[in-house]
């Protein structure tokens, strides 16, 4: 069945990545980003030729996600047009690298806006028309950081987006009885495909930096990057994130997994996720509240 689909962080990585396979999939796809008339009008060109070029639904949206009133704009333009919105997919995001002293407080504050409080504005913004339909999917690009293997140096990084993890699986259960589902994707390191490291940020804090690289931790960064570049398979294709949350979507109402795990590293968060998420589901199932685990049908 043909779905609208709107995705935040599309122009580049995951989420421009998974635009292409769901609009190839027959879905009418809303790829947003910000700034579609300045520093991303070449990613608005390149979606329109894509668009042409394979005869598909795909479409570029100014979104930007620390931005209620952008949200809100957005999600009205999509509604306006299409009279429904199906499935929300939440992928913006960005990673920093460094030792975790280094960076201010005004950066771990911006980064967490960017990687959780974003969720929060487009949720605002989309979920009204999601429960007023009954029916409808949440998507969430997590990060096996979450639960799995985690190297310095990425400490802000990985923080926020344990946050964020930790919004969509409380989400996911008061959302249940609307007739909304969720799906959290969780991928790996990937090093290739995506822009997280070749743009990730760096602490403001460069003489905090110094006092590291003259101390017991110089040449770390270098190390760290290293050592993650020698784990990732060659083989490693960003597109199976992409082709995984197709599937999920393409996936019967009802059937959708809650989690899914694409892991070229093997960093054991598949495990540690598969004991949280049971002890988790098993506490709702001891004080009554199982039906919180699937979504409601609603005819």
């Amino acid at each position: 069945m043909k779905q609208v689909i709107v995705i935040t962080g599309a122009s580049s990585g995951f989420g421009r990545l998974t635009a292409n396979a769901l609009a190839r999939a027959g879905h009418i796809v809303y790829a947003s980003m910000r700034h579609t008339t300045g520093r991303n009008a070449a990613a608005v060109a390149d979606i329109e030729e894509f668009a042409r070029d394979n005869n598909v639904d795909l479409r570029a949206l100014e979104l930007d996600v620390g931005s209620q009133a952008s949200v809100d704009a957005a999600i009205a333009q999509i509604v306006a047009e299409e009279g429904r919105l199906d499935v929300v997919m939440h992928n913006a995001g960005h990673m920093v690298f460094g030792p975790a002293e280094a960076f201010t407080p005004e950066q771990l504050a911006e980064l967490y806006d960017v990687n959780v409080l974003s969720t929060q504005r487009v949720n605002r913004a989309a979920l009204p028309q999601l429960r007023k339909q009954g029916k409808g999917l949440v998507v969430w690009v997590s990060s096996s950081s979450s639960a799995g293997g985690t190297p310095p140096y990425l400490a802000p990084y990985f923080a926020a987006k344990a946050g964020m993890d930790a919004m969509a699986v409380i989400y996911a259960r008061e959302l249940t009885r609307w007739g909304i589902e969720t799906s959290i994707i969780v991928p790996g390191a990937f090093t290739g495909g995506t822009n997280h490291f070749a743009h990730s940020g760096r602490p403001a804090d460069q003489a905090r930096v110094a006092e590291y690289e003259a101390g017991p931790y110089a040449g770390f960064g270098e190390e760290i990057m290293k050592a993650f570049a020698a784990i990732v398979p060659e083989d490693a294709d960003a597109s199976s994130v992409a082709d995984a949350i197709v599937s999920v979507v393409d996936t019967p109402f009802g059937k959708r997994p809650f989690r899914v795990h694409i892991d070229p590293t093997q960093d054991g968060a598949e495990v540690a996720f598969g004991v949280i998420d049971r002890v988790r589901n098993e506490m709702l199932h001891r004080v009554g509240f199982s039906d919180l685990l699937k979504p409601r049908v609603n005819e």
